[in-house]
């Protein structure tokens, strides 16, 4: 039955069209299908399996790469990518193409889903950043509108304060004048019935001078004995009569006058009782007026008794002519006084009369400045009115800004809550692909010539295969004209920058931060470069190791993370093992110069239940940046054992172990993650012959030759899957034997030197790397267990 299933073709879930670089896919998969019998070699033959698995992924990821321009009209459901996550193989046990088949398919399917997600993720963080811009534009501008308001508002309470202010001064400044042109026509009507009264005496006095004049003429007549006198008197009586008619001529004048002034106080009187509205008081005046009236009237009949009293007197002057002189000549001196009164009374109406002119001027300009102000009061109105106007916009404005803000918070809060379900399933997605490459991977780095390597006419001793499937993959070393090809997951050539070698397991540093637990060592021979790939020059950016690279990518990510809820805790360690002895690179007391520390410690290595690691005694610290971490390496670096070899002038003659613990809570799902990455610079491997060691150089060189010999025992019995692993025959092993044996993404570099003098060393290394890419260990397991209450580290 088993030769029947290896000569049978294998069934392939392609169409016949389904070809890479002409080549049919079933074409390519034929490659190992002559097997030998299991009886004949049952290494050899698994060995050979792995090479096909290997190259079958090699073909899967150019079919994946190729098919990748598709990958956008493909959308994956969450059920469908669980599916597809919980999918196990349906082949028969021992049907390995079968499986192989169904491994492939599967294998494509997770990476045209992982492009998916990738470009919805990336759609999610360009919606997320949109979102964001538009709401920091919207909380811009609605602070801009919220200060022009307030700007707004506080100018139109300062124009309104002054305003009324202004309003104040004037009503004031109005009602002080007005009180003043009260006073002034009261003073002025007094004097206008004064001038009347005056007039009416006038009056009553002339017709009693006519009526004296009658009774003179006939006394004149009666005396003629009195003739001289007579002709006296009558001459004094035509003057006195012209006098009399050039009174009444001005009185006339005056009378003229004064109607025009009761005109001009008219007009006065309706303007302003126009602009005030007093006519209660204008009632008030003419009671008055009315009431002097009668008073003048009083007057005027009391005068007319006086008359009476005078005509008596006048008869009695008939009698006795010379009381009537005496009389005459008091009349004539009353009315040299009445002339005087007259006088004053015309200059006094003069005065009124300019004062009448001053008033009304005033009042022309008051009612022009009252017109004013009642313009820029209804400006002022208008004014208001449009800050209303403006400020129930406003409002109206921010309520819709508002409802927008809260609709974009709504919406960044889903996109979010996308966002931490798309990291959710980028992590699973990233460790299954992970799982699928194999947890043990290795890859190749071949370091560039030196001037030392004393290199002449021979022809280069490392190539590298340029066809499709081997591109990037394999490498050839040359010895003695006989080719020797291996195959890993990725080679760098010697032009491969330090960031062309972290790009390939940044992913793998991102898994500690995911709670697993990752190892990465470099191997090799000594002065092939594992140092420089794993420290480098930390001082110098391009130059930079894998270590402090990760570190700073662990940092900067945690960092990163905090807007998602998490926070990390994370602890430091540094051991070396030399000579098959641990010894604390970060511990105070190294100066001591003894053997294993301070006296009374023991660095004893313990594995938990869990697969964790720990050291006795070994000094572990918190770090919480990037800067405490170089700190620690450049401590660890001056402290660990180097010595001069006929292969290098600085090699490292002990194992280095880089340790750090990572502890994260999430706050908003209460998940808690712990992850730990071990970054391992194993010492040179190298013959006794070729290092020239000698004393403790040798003994150096035999510890680390007898545990790099028990790590190949531990790698070919874990390739055998023999039930004994020898993990603790060696220190090295023994701490490695999580990452080995256990639940650890682990990772491999072999390094490789180029020196024609070191094939035998290189084609060592390369064929220790190859069983090391052919071994099987258990699936990694995330540790995610842990209460918030048992978030705590306990190392030995």
């Amino acid at each position: 039955m088993a030769s029947r299933n290896q000569n049978r073709p294998p069934r392939s879930p392609f169409n016949k069209k389904d070809v890479i670089d002409g080549i049919p896919l079933d074409k390519r998969r034929r490659i190992g299908a002559n097997r030998m019998p299991r009886q004949a070699g049952t290494g050899r033959t698994r060995q050979a399996l792995d090479v096909v698995n290997s190259q079958d992924t090699t073909a899967t990821s150019d079919i994946g790469s190729a098919e990748g321009s598709d990958c956008a009209s493909i959308e994956f459901t969450k059920e469908e990518v669980e599916a597809l996550l919980s999918e196990k193989p349906k082949a028969k046990k021992f049907d390995l193409k079968a499986k192989l088949e169904q491994l492939t398919e599967r294998n494509k399917r997770l990476k045209l889903c992982v492009k998916w997600f990738q470009q919805v993720d990336e759609k999610h963080m360009l919606e997320e950043e949109r979102l964001q811009n538009a709401l920091e534009s919207a909380e811009k501008k609605f602070a801009d509108y919220d200060m022009e308001m307030k700007n707004k508002e506080v100018e139109y309470n300062a124009t309104i304060s002054e305003l009324r202010k202004n309003y104040g001064s004037l009503e004031e400044k109005y009602a002080k004048e007005e009180a003043e042109k009260r006073d002034a026509i009261d003073h002025q009507r007094k004097e206008v019935e004064a001038r009347v009264a005056s007039e009416k005496l006038q009056a009553s006095l002339l017709d009693e001078l006519g009526k004296v004049k009658q009774e003179i003429v006939a006394a004149n007549q009666k005396a003629a004995s009195l003739d001289d006198m007579y002709k006296r008197l009558q001459e004094y009586n035509t003057s006195l009569h012209q006098y009399n008619v050039k009174l009444q001529n001005d009185l006339e004048k005056v009378r003229e006058s004064l109607k025009r002034v009761e005109k001009e106080k008219s007009t006065i009187v309706e303007n302003l009782s126009a602009l005030r509205g007093h006519y209660s008081s204008l009632q008030d005046q003419l009671t008055l007026s009315r009431t002097s009236q009668d008073e003048a009237v009083n007057q005027k009949e009391s005068l007319v008794n006086e008359v009476k009293c005078l005509r008596g007197e006048l008869q009695q002057v008939r009698d006795d002519r010379d009381r009537q002189v005496a009389q005459v000549q008091a009349s004539a001196t009353e009315i040299m006084m009445y002339k005087e009164s007259t006088g004053k009374s015309f200059a006094e109406l003069d005065n009124l009369t300019a004062r009448s002119k001053a008033l009304e001027e005033t009042c022309c300009s008051q009612r022009e400045q009252i017109r004013i102000l009642d313009h820029q009061l209804a400006a002022a109105n208008e004014k208001i009115k449009m800050a209303d106007l403006s400020s129930s916009e406003i409002r109206a404005e921010f309520e819709e800004q508002k409802r927008t803000i809260s609709e974009l918070q709504d919406r960044l809060a889903d996109a979010e809550q996308q966002l931490n379900e798309g990291e959710r399933l980028r992590k699973k997605l990233h460790n299954t692909i992970l799982e699928l490459k194999g947890n043990i991977r290795v890859f190749c780095r071949v370091r560039p010539l030196l001037p030392d390597d004393g290199v002449g006419a021979e022809a280069p001793v490392i190539s590298y295969p340029t066809s499709t499937e081997a591109l990037g993959r394999g490498i050839d070393m040359i010895q003695s004209g006989q080719k020797y090809p291996f195959t890993f997951d990725k080679v760098f050539a010697h032009e491969a920058s330090q960031q062309d070698v972290f790009v390939e397991i940044s992913q793998l540093v991102q898994s500690a931060l995911d709670g697993y637990k990752v190892c990465i060592f470099a191997y090799g021979q000594t002065g092939s470069g594992k140092t420089y790939t794993m420290m480098g020059r930390p001082d110098t950016h391009d130059q930079k190791g894998l270590i402090p690279r990760s570190l700073e990518q662990i940092f900067q990510t945690s960092q990163s993370l905090l807007a998602q809820g998490w926070k990390y805790k994370m602890q430091a360690s540094m051991l070396e093992i030399y000579n098959e002895t641990i010894r604390d690179l970060l511990s105070i007391n190294r100066s001591s110069g003894m053997e294993n520390g301070v006296a009374g410690k023991q660095y004893t290595i313990k594995h938990d239940a869990n697969g964790n690691t720990h050291v006795s005694d070994l000094t572990i610290i918190d770090v919480c940046s990037i800067t405490e971490i170089s700190s620690l390496l450049r401590q660890a670096a001056q402290s660990r054992s180097v010595g001069k070899t006929q292969m290098n002038e600085q090699s490292s003659r002990s194992h280095f172990v880089f340790t750090l613990r990572i502890s994260g809570v999430n706050e908003n799902t209460e998940q808690q993650v712990q992850g730990i990455l071990n970054l391992i610079d194993l010492a040179g491997s190298e013959r006794l012959s070729k290092s020239g060691s000698t004393g403790d150089r040798l003994k150096e060189t035999q510890a680390i030759n007898k545990s790099l010999s028990c790590l190949s025992d531990v790698i070919f019995a874990l390739a055998k899957k023999e039930d004994h692993v020898p993990f603790r025959n060696s220190k090295l092993t023994y701490l490695l034997q999580p990452c080995l044996g256990g639940d650890s993404k682990t990772l491999m570099f072999v390094n490789i030197s180029p020196d024609p003098a070191s094939v035998g060393e290189s084609l060592c290394s390369l064929r220790f790397a190859a069983r090391v890419n052919a071994c099987e260990i258990g699936i990694p397991r995330r540790q995610t267990s842990l209460r918030p209450a048992d978030i705590r580290l306990s190392y030995g």
